[in-house]
């Protein structure tokens, strides 16, 4: 038996799943994610990023301790995911939600040099170009859903740092989540979850932090190390949201 933490989406989806196998979509020593009910979820070694569709395990090396090669296959039983035959049992229940931002105080505030100096690339700023320029605007999508490379596709993270901000503002993108969701087959099973995740609010922590820190002394730090995660991804969650929260100020 492992124990786990898992966010409320996870544990609630296991508790709702079918018994049976379930696909495996990426292994590899920091995380291993499978496919339950139609939605990816990441088992996640100590040093894996926190995605907010993970189990978060205390294991350092998820090789030496499952294998999904020549073992049984990942499945459910009871509300629990197995992999290589150990039962990944919930203990505690993480939060992965965005906090709450007041519309004066990020009106008030510009993002601090660290952000400001993090200019994407031409090809980075193609992609930001697309992104909604107002909450009721979704022709962009079609130029975002699924493009770049990878488990997660830049413009999908783009898109992810656009919407958990518009969410920590409190505000409903009724438009653009309809026409994502029909987009959603256009990406990869890991990335279109994230986009599920974002459209309610959940985010990586580092993300959360940066999002916090907005305006504060503290933005250059947190932008720095959202920026570090992984090839793209983080880079690509905070010029999201630095769209987000520039079109903001300029409809002030």
């Amino acid at each position: 038996m492992t124990p786990v933490a898992a966010p409320p989406r996870v544990r609630d989806l296991l508790r709702t799943a079918p018994d049976g196998p379930v696909p495996v979509l990426h292994a590899g020593p920091l995380a291993i994610y499978v496919e339950v009910a139609g939605q990816a979820v990441g088992v996640l070694a100590a040093g894996a990023v926190r995605v907010p569709c993970g189990l978060r395990t205390r294991l350092k090396d998820l090789a030496l301790h499952v294998s999904t090669n020549g073992g049984p296959d990942p499945y459910v039983v009871g509300g629990a995911l197995h992999l290589g035959s150990r039962p990944l049992t919930v203990g505690r229940v993480v939060g992965t939600y965005v906090p709450t931002l007041r519309h004066e105080v990020v009106r008030s505030t510009k993002t601090g040099p660290a952000t400001v100096q993090a200019t994407p690339p031409a090809t980075v700023a193609g992609l930001v170009a697309a992104l909604p320029r107002r909450r009721d605007d979704a022709t962009g999508l079609p130029a975002l859903v699924g493009r770049g490379e990878g488990l997660t596709p830049l413009g999908d993270d783009l898109l992810c740092g656009w919407l958990a901000t518009q969410r920590a503002l409190g505000v409903a993108t009724p438009a653009v989540d309809a026409e994502l969701r029909r987009l959603l087959s256009r990406t990869t099973r890991l990335s279109a979850t994230l986009l599920e995740c974002a459209l309610a609010g959940e985010t990586l922590p580092e993300h959360a932090d940066w999002l916090r820190a907005v305006g504060g002394h503290d933005e250059p730090a947190r932008a720095r190390a959202l920026a570090a995660i992984g090839a793209t991804s983080g880079s690509g969650l905070l010029h999201g949201s630095r769209a987000a929260l520039d079109q903001l100020r300029e409809a002030a």
